[in-house]
């Protein structure tokens, strides 16, 4: 029992732990098949070289999803309970990365052609596989997390802004100038408060000129608060990931334990 525990673990450092030496080049191997098989979906979807390559880009794309397919299994030997791994995000996101191309397979037949497109597209999802060498970016998400309800309040403040806005270029100018109505007007508003500015319609009068003038300048601010925000939880959320490490639970597979922790804070198990 003990040469299976060892082997076990010795796997699950590879293969989790990205801070050892096997680890690093575990990563760096599998970020570039995840970067390469993602190439291959974009050119398969390319007409000219669909025809000319297409034969080939299937072959490497079964190569591709028989590789992730191992390294799926592999990361479920490798942790006590697999389950938790695969009810995860990230184990979600590596299932998606290998079913789409074996439901291809499965399905077959002209009247599924727009269903095994839909699958094609879907491989797409294995960009999101990449979250898996961001550990160091991780904070990221925390941040934007933590950002969520100030965020909210402030786009809840925008909104009413836009629809007041929107109300009184709307009573400025006539149908003539594109403000058809009160929704129209608020659309406008979003676009000129977002400083995209489509140009589809666009005020008449002085005083529409005006109120224009002003939802510009309310754009700049009104970009840069968001950001301040941001900003600070990342700052936070940087001193946060300074006290902890990126080791993962040989259980559980989750990170972000104290560098001195001796049990995860999850599921209890033994770091």
């Amino acid at each position: 029992m003990e040469p299976t525990n060892n082997w076990r673990s010795k796997l699950h450092a590879i293969i989790y732990e990205s801070e050892t030496p096997a680890g690093k080049a575990f990563d760096i191997v599998l970020l570039f098949l995840i970067i390469s098989s993602i190439i291959v979906v974009m050119l398969d979807s390319v007409a000219k070289f669909h025809l000319k390559y297409g034969q080939y880009l299937y072959v490497i794309e079964w190569i591709f999803t028989i590789v992730f397919t191992i390294e799926y299994i592999l990361r479920l030997v490798s942790i006590k309970k697999p389950w938790k791994y695969v009810l995860s995000p990230f184990g979600i996101i590596d299932l998606l990365a290998i079913v789409p191309t074996y439901l291809s397979f499965i399905i077959v037949g002209a009247q599924s052609l727009l269903v095994l497109r839909v699958l094609r597209l879907l491989r797409v999802f294995r960009i999101f596989r990449l979250v898996h060498f961001i550990s160091e970016m991780q904070f990221l998400s925390v941040a934007i997390l933590n950002s969520l309800r100030k965020i909210s309040i402030f786009i809840l403040f925008v909104l009413s802004v836009v629809v007041i806005l929107g109300s009184v270029i709307y009573l400025v100018e006539d149908e003539n100038s594109g403000f058809t109505s009160i929704p129209q007007s608020v659309y406008w508003a979003i676009v000129t408060i977002t400083t995209v500015g489509y140009g589809d319609i666009a005020p008449a009068t002085t005083l529409g000129k005006f109120i224009a003038s002003f939802i510009m300048l309310l754009g700049y601010g009104i970009l840069a608060v968001p950001t301040g925000i941001v900003t600070t939880e990342m700052a936070l959320a940087v001193r946060y990931r300074h006290k902890h490490s990126n080791n993962a639970c040989p259980v559980c597979g989750k990170e972000g334990h104290e560098h001195d922790a001796v049990f995860c804070k999850y599921c209890g198990a033994k770091l």
